[in-house]
């Protein structure tokens, strides 16, 4: 008896047809799953070896894809029904155009529950006997009392399907970074675990934004060529590792599988190219303190071939810089700061030919207070100094009859300083003595 692979349900489920007769690839036949009668696509014959790999698929909740965990095995078993015909065709379009209304029915009948739920897609079952829900969630959600409005609005039975994030990006598709669809939407057959150290291994930049799909999880293909430079690494350190010489830590930066060789940056003389299976020699020779001789071949440069110039460059680059230094000319770029400005004399001329009222008061406000000369000074000082003493005698004369002193004026306290009376009662503190045994 032949097995076929069959692909069956928007989430892409895989299956396992048993069948006497033949399937030609790519034919729509009718089956029997866990879920209903519905229709898959034949995807080859199937050899025992082939079958026995497939066997061994985990499913979404053994590698923690969310919090979906999701009851489908990856691989089940279909019973062949019969070959679909071209009413059944017929059918299947006419079920995916009524599914984009029924979607957008269900998101509108949502809203009054509000539920922390994202409706993902929407499929039929044949003959709609059943009417599946995919929707995203970060948590479990109580949607019974939605089941409920779904079932009186489309009356037809209604299951409702949590998905994490990778499988909501396989059922909607998509194109990835690299410019194709997304591998998961069309042949990925299995979601496996990627950790950042695959990426480090295979010398990618930790840019989440260059490293990540459209489901905002590390890109699939990421594990697509992880065993080829897994397998180098195992003959050398962990990339980033540091090697202790006389000269300075040479680090391990990172390898080349076309040349088969390490990248490793060295002091004084940059980063080189060392083969792997001389790794090993270069480490002891350069722990010794000895310089490395780096051959030709492993050099990490490489030098392009000379490009020609045409016969015009020269002229068109002459014109060229001619055009742009009579446009910075123009602009004022390119020019120092006097250059560009006019002279602060004649720019105050011409402020004061317009308004010449402006300019005499700016002149005023400019015009500075003629200083006195030393002689008047000396003068001012020596009629101040007998008017200081006679108020100074006038108030000690007043504290002795009993009268009250004439308190002098209060110098102003400058900012952040301490006023006298503080200054005053600081001292008294320090000149009372402590609280002691006399």
């Amino acid at each position: 008896m032949n097995k076929y692979l069959a692909v069956y349900g928007k989430p892409r489920y895989l299956g396992i047809i048993e069948f006497d007769g033949e399937i030609r690839n790519g034919d729509t036949v009718v089956v029997e799953s866990h879920r209903g009668d519905e229709y898959a696509v034949v995807a080859g014959l199937l050899t025992e070896a082939q079958e026995a790999e497939y066997r061994k698929l985990r499913s979404a909740s053994e590698h923690g894809d969310g919090p979906s965990k999701a009851t489908e095995p990856v691989i089940t078993d279909l019973k062949y029904v019969a070959a679909a015909t071209e009413e059944d065709l017929d059918d299947i379009d006419s079920f995916r155009k009524e599914e984009v209304e029924i979607l957008r029915s269900a998101k509108e009948l949502l809203k009054p529950h509000n539920l922390d739920m994202k409706l993902i897609d929407v499929e039929f079952l044949c003959g709609k006997r059943k009417l599946f829900f995919y929707f995203a969630s970060e948590q479990r959600v109580d949607f019974r009392a939605y089941v409920r409005d779904l079932a009186r609005e489309f009356k037809t039975r209604i299951e409702l399907r949590q998905i994490g994030v990778r499988d909501e990006a396989k059922i909607i598709r998509g194109i990835g970074p690299c410019g194709r669809p997304c591998c998961c939407s069309y042949w990925l057959d299995q979601f496996a675990p990627i950790c950042i150290k695959m990426v480090k291994e295979q010398n990618l930049a930790l840019n989440p934004a260059k490293i990540s799909g459209i489901c905002g999880r590390l890109m699939c293909c990421m594990c697509f060529e992880h065993n080829v430079y897994h397998e180098v690494w195992s003959k050398l350190p962990n990339p980033g590792s540091k090697i202790k010489t006389p000269n300075g830590n040479v680090v391990v930066s990172g390898i080349e599988l076309q040349s088969n060789s390490v990248r490793c940056y060295v002091p004084e003389h940059g980063e080189i190219k060392v083969p792997v299976d001389k790794f090993n020699e270069f480490k002891e020779t350069v722990s010794s303190g000895q310089d490395w001789v780096v051959e030709e071949e492993d050099k990490g440069i490489n030098i392009a071939p000379a490009v020609p110039l045409e016969e015009n460059y020269v002229e068109a680059m002459d014109a060229e810089r001619a055009r742009q230094n009579e446009k910075n000319k123009r602009s004022g770029e390119g020019q120092q700061r006097s250059q560009r400005r006019k002279p602060r004399q004649e720019r105050q001329e011409n402020a004061a030919a317009e308004k010449p009222a402006e300019a005499e008061k700016t002149e005023h406000k400019r015009r500075r207070r003629p200083r006195k000369p030393q002689s008047e000074q000396k003068e001012n000082q020596a009629q101040k100094q007998p008017q200081a003493q006679e108020a100074q005698g006038e108030n000690q004369a007043g504290a002795q009859n009993g009268g009250e002193p004439h308190k002098p004026h209060r110098p102003r306290r400058r900012r952040g300083g301490r006023g006298p009376k503080k200054a005053e009662g600081r001292q008294e503190q320090a000149q009372q003595p402590t609280g002691g045994e006399d």
